[in-house]
This record gives C-alpha cells, structure tokens and sequence, in this order.
C-alpha cells in the first residue's frame, strides 16, 4: 500500500485547488434505473434494429471483399495523415478542447504530438526505451502523458503564456510499474492512474510527479483501469480475473471480486472495462469471451452476459451517452471482440439488442460524444460509423493497410482518427460527402 498516511494524501491534494473535490465521498451512491432507452428509441425508428450482417448501409460496396478490392487500387478516405512513426502505431488521443492537436505512440518507442489538420509534428515525444502502449490528455488538456512496455510513464506540458496549445515541454518521468499496461487520468483534476505488468497500480500528482498510493492488492498483471466518471472511485481488473474497487484517498479496497465466484469468473481474465456514468455499474470483458456487469456500490454480480463466440477476447466495451427526444439523454452500452462482433446492448437489463459484424476482430471502439453513433476500427483495415438505435453500419470508412489498432473520436464528432499497423494515423471527416469509388469519377490509382 501507500507510504504516506491518508492525512498527508488529504493535504498534498487540498494545496492543489482546481482540484480539491476530487476524491471526495460526502454523498452516498445507489444504483439507479436510469437505462430507459429502448422503448423510446424503438419509437423513434419504428422498429428496433436487428443487428448488421455484413456490410453497412453507406452502399459503396456489399461483398466482403470490396473493402479489400478498393484498398488494393488505392481507395482512401482520410483528408490528413500523420507518418512520422518507423513502426506499427499502438495509440492514439485527440487534444479534449482543441481537435487540431493529436497524440500517438508507437512500436518504435516513440510518441509524437502532432496537427491533425496537416500531419505536421508539434514535439516528439522521446524518452522510452520500450514500445509506448498508452497515451492520453488531462482532463484540460494541459498535460500529456505517455506509457511504455518499459515501465515509464513521461508527462510533457504546454507552455504557459502559448496560444493555441501548439508549444509544449518535458516535465517528468514517473516511477512506476515494471511494464506499463494502461494509463488514465482523473476526469476532474491533474492525476494519473496507472497499472502494470507486475501486478501494481500506481498513483501520482502532477505536476509534482508524487506518488499518492501504490495499490498493491492484484496477484497478476493489471490489464485495465480506470477513475469512475465523479473520480471518487477506482476500478482495476487484471488477467487472473479479479476485479478491485478502490478508494482513492487511502489507497484501501472497498470490494473485491475473483475467479473463485463462479458467477463472476471469465476464462484467461479481464482486459477490458466500462463504468457508467452514475459510477455504479461496471462492465468486464473477458479475454476468452463473456461480460458480467458488476454492481460497484454492493460489490456484486449484476448479469453474466452472453453475446460473443467462446473463446473470443472482448477488446473493448463501452458506456456513452446518448440523446433522445427534446434534452433527454440515456446510457447505453457495445462491446466489441476478436470474433468480429459489434454487439448492443440493453444498459437496464444487460440484454442483447443487436449485433453488427466486421470481416475481422474488433479493435478498438469510440463513441461520437451526444450522439448515437459509435465508431469500431478492425483488423480487417477498415473503420466502421454505426447508430446504436438501429444497431446498423451508417458508413465504413477506408484508408489502412493493415490492422487498426486504436481510434479516437473529437468531441463533436466531425474528426476520426486512427492508428495501425501500417505504421500511420489516418484523419477522417465522417461527416464530409465523398465520391463514390464505384462511381464514373472515382480515382483510383494502383
């Protein structure tokens, strides 16, 4: 556990203002039933979607493999690109206020920050002697930080007095875990979570760079984590399947679940995990296939959801927001897997609403923020733009030449970007109208 007593914790954050409420729990919380999407969106539309077979509704092409035929003769959809990594790109963030700025990092243990309007570096962001695995924003996006399979996390920042974010500098290396697997920062103030291969997660101020608490309760590696969205709680899940939730200020386990609750178990572990926005229900996904939705006030079993192929690791699941009629606004939840599968759920009762699939596993997902769409990228090359109500491919977006393996979305949703293993970050407009490839004046070129 933490070396500093929880009342030098509570003083180091109380010196940091923009911050001081952030690991408060003067509230109680409850589970609240507050899913009531399907009824109103099936009203909507008419009818609920029935899932996505296939390819998508965007009519550039209807076989599989048209999307491979277009990529061989050159089609690309991206309006930017950035090409300054020598190997396969493994992150990506877009700036949270300012969707000109972009991060990612890659196998060949670099990351950049860069433009996203003409793929112009900003400030390479060096230092790692390892692949860099994870990169994100803080929460105002004046800091950046980077994760390494050599167990470093680096922080740069902007520097004070620049305009439009595009003038930044080193500030730290952290010490942490042996290998960093993921990192994430606290949604409301300027700290950083982190877990690793040797079983620790790690907490650090910034921009001091002070360790707050070195959770050690997990007996494998950490494979995913994050702050509940109030940033009053913390969920860690590793790959003998367990699952810890923390309190931030002293360091302790509030509950704790393991593969020796049958209900709960999921075969090969946990690498990925969603938590509602109420911060009361969270989402496991298994490496071999399988979800539990797991009620984080009561430390229980919720669901055991069954969508995907046995065997099948979920690569990613999410919660979002979404609108409906007038202001309203509703959770609602997809995941996604290495058997191809898109799948929708119901968030009150972890039902299966529908399932889309791509030709290939399932890499990555991000939500389009007040929208209902979402946004999957492949290892079939491809990206895909879907509409959670209708559970159908809105548009598949084209430009890789090998695997995706992370994407991001801007917070109104006009960019995309995506990194692979070709190597690059491609830049997208959905929203932009686009020739069509099959068309008389389509360009094409071998």
């Amino acid at each position: 556990m933490s070396s500093q007593r929880p009342e030098d914790v509570v003083q180091e954050i109380d010196q940091e203002p923009t911050q001081e409420e952030y690991i408060r729990d003067d509230e109680g919380i409850e589970v609240e039933e507050v899913f009531e999407v399907d009824q109103e969106m099936d009203d909507e539309d008419g009818e609920q979607g029935e899932g996505a077979e296939g390819e998508g509704d965007d009519g550039f092409y209807q076989d599989g493999d048209g999307a491979e035929n277009l990529l061989d003769n050159g089609f690309d959809d991206s309006f930017a690109q950035f090409v300054g990594h020598e190997a396969a790109v493994f992150a990506v963030a877009l700036h949270p206020t300012d969707a000109l700025i972009a991060v990612s990092g890659g196998e060949d243990d670099l990351a950049h920050l860069w433009r996203t309007d003409n793929g112009e570096t900003i400030i390479k962001l060096d230092g790692h002697t390892d692949s860099v695995t994870s990169v994100g924003f803080s929460f105002d996006g004046e800091m950046v930080a980077t994760g390494g399979m050599d167990g470093r996390v680096r922080i740069w920042r902007k520097i004070k007095g620049t305009e439009g974010f595009l003038q930044w500098e080193f500030l730290t290396s952290l010490e942490g875990p042996d290998e960093v697997n993921w990192i994430d920062w606290h949604p409301k103030g300027n700290v950083l979570l982190a877990g690793g291969a040797d079983g620790t997660v790690w907490l650090w101020n910034l921009p001091s760079g002070n360790p707050l608490h070195v959770l050690t309760g997990h007996v494998a590696p950490v494979t995913c984590g994050r702050f509940t969205p109030d940033g009053k709680k913390i969920v860690t899940c590793s790959e003998d399947s367990a699952l810890i939730l923390w309190d931030p200020r002293t360091g302790e386990a509030v509950h704790k679940l393991v593969a020796s609750d049958a209900r709960f178990a999921l075969d090969g572990g946990i690498n990925s995990l969603a938590i509602n926005t109420a911060g009361t229900v969270a989402i496991c996904g298994g490496a071999q296939g399988g979800l539990r939705a797991v009620n984080l006030v009561q430390g229980t079993v919720l669901a055991q959801m069954a969508g995907h192929e046995d065997g099948a690791s979920i690569e990613a699941v999410a919660f979002s927001e979404v609108p409906i009629a007038g202001a309203a606004s509703v959770t609602v939840l997809v995941s996604c897997g290495t058997d191809g599968r898109v799948c929708t759920w119901e968030a009150n009762t972890f039902k299966l609403r529908s399932t889309g699939t791509h030709e290939d596993a399932v890499t990555s997902l991000a939500f389009s923020p007040g929208t209902t769409t979402f946004l999957t990228g492949s290892a079939d090359k491809t990206l895909k733009i879907w509409d959670y109500r209708r559970g159908s491919c809105e548009k598949t977006l084209l430009g890789h030449r090998d695997v995706i393996h992370s994407c991001a979305v801007s917070k109104d949703g006009s960019l995309v970007i995506s990194g692979g293993e070709d190597g690059v970050v491609k830049v997208f407009k959905p929203h932009e109208e686009r020739p069509d490839p099959l068309g008389e004046d389509a360009e094409m070129t071998a």
